[in-house]
């Protein structure tokens, strides 16, 4: 059974800093492409950083030159340095994990989402 669980997220003032985690259970992680989305109150759900499985990163207009993410292949991790929180950060942060490309007709696809870790950006 596949899972994704976040951790890391709580309380911090602004200009603070978080780490998020990412843990996966399963063997597909090496291969996907891993996202941190996140969702504030009354938002939809909105991609925040992604990592492919050779390493390459994008990123939101919003977070640039504040939020890193990074993998770990050997521990089936993915995670997000969150530095300069500003309170527009406050939401639900969210793991994702999905096929990289290439995706053919013979590809199956999957689509997994871990539960969420709120992160709320207050003083």
């Amino acid at each position: 059974q596949v899972q994704l669980v976040e951790s890391g997220g709580g309380l911090v003032q602004p200009g603070g800093s978080l780490r998020l985690s990412c843990a996966a259970s399963g063997n597909f992680f090496s291969i996907s492409t891993m996202g941190w989305y996140r969702q504030a109150p009354g938002k939809q759900r909105e991609l925040v950083a992604g990592i492919t499985p050779g390493g390459s990163t994008n990123y939101a207009d919003s977070v640039k030159g504040r939020f890193t993410i990074s993998r770990d292949n050997a521990k089936n991790t993915v995670y997000l340095q969150m530095n300069s929180l500003k309170p527009e950060d406050t939401a639900v942060y969210y793991c994702n994990a999905r096929n990289a490309p290439p995706i053919t007709a013979a590809t199956t696809l999957y689509n997994y989402w871990g539960q969420g870790t709120q992160v709320t950006v207050s003083s």
